[in-house]
């Protein structure tokens, strides 16, 4: 079974299009860098969380006279 010229042809010229096509992203698929993964309240509570932790640590060596 042979194909068709114009068959062919139009495969080829899908192709060759598709060759000009590539590098080109569009911007909008590209991320831009200003969305944070977490939320503020979340980073708010991580900070909290581990400051808070080392407070209470300095607190509890400084009354035990440093020795745990």
């Amino acid at each position: 079974m042979t194909t068709s010229r114009r068959f062919a042809d139009r495969k080829v010229d899908r192709f060759e299009k598709n060759i000009t096509k590539r590098g080109a992203v569009p911007e909008t698929t590209a991320k831009k860098g200003k969305d944070y993964p977490v939320g503020p309240i979340l980073l708010g509570f991580f900070v909290f969380v581990v400051i808070g932790s080392s407070l209470f640590q300095i607190i509890r060596t400084a009354t035990t006279g440093g020795m745990a």
